[in-house]
């Protein structure tokens, strides 16, 4: 029976690809990839010869209803992201919607994400966490760290380098100097890392050590 799949791929170590999603690639008639160069590394990696077409967040509005209809029409479709499991910060919530709309069968794999092990790593209270991914860049950010300052759960965010510190000195305002702090950088990578302290310990020794890679920030909840 055709349906979508969403096949979660590695974040840095080509050992957290699983076995079932390897073996899926090579089943469907179609992969959707984020960027089909930097996907094609992969699948050449693990001689996977699947058919793969570009699908990300520049085209993904226009391309869904046609993908919907492969799919209706009989085909297996996967769809990959650069990293992680598709839809978590990353094109598929709307192929996704649409599937579950028109009543085709979702199959999302169970692999790679990097928020759970930032989480884990944090050793901050996980039993209950909020997941933010990206802060706005500019309109409603404020907004949202005010909100986000009484939250007393755990909370998760995704950021880029270049604006690490620009957070971080956003959370000393916001969540308060001594807040404590976890930043996980480079996850399965060979340069893994993550720093625990208050805002400003960490603050201080990423101004001192510039931040290069992808980074999960964790920070504890208010108590």
């Amino acid at each position: 029976m055709a349906k979508l799949y969403l096949v979660p791929t590695p974040i840095g170590n080509l050992e957290d690809m699983t076995l079932r999603a390897i073996r899926v690639l090579k089943e469907v008639d179609l992969i959707l990839a984020e960027d089909t160069r930097n996907s094609g590394k992969l699948l050449k990696y693990f001689e996977i010869n699947t058919p793969m077409r570009s699908h990300h967040m520049h085209n993904e509005h226009r391309s869904v209803e046609g993908i919907v209809r492969r799919i209706q029409n009989g085909e297996t479709i996967a769809l990959i992201s650069d990293a992680g499991t598709p839809a978590i910060s990353d094109p598929g919530f709307l192929l996704t919607r649409a599937c579950v709309e028109a009543g085709i069968e979702v199959d999302c794999l169970p692999g790679a994400t990097a928020f759970v092990p930032a989480l884990v790593n944090s050793g901050f209270p996980n039993d209950k966490f909020v997941f933010e991914g990206f802060l706005p860049v500019k309109k409603g950010r404020q907004t949202r760290l005010k909100f986000l300052a009484e939250e007393q759960r755990t909370i998760i965010f995704y950021e880029s380098p270049h604006k690490l510190l620009k957070t971080l000195t956003q959370f000393v305002e916001y969540f308060g100097a001594e807040r404590p702090v976890s930043v996980s950088r480079e996850i399965s990578k060979l340069h893994e890392e993550t720093i625990r302290g208050t805002v400003t310990e960490v603050l201080n020794y990423y101004t001192e050590n510039p931040p290069k890679g992808e980074i999960v920030l964790v920070v504890s909840g208010r108590k």
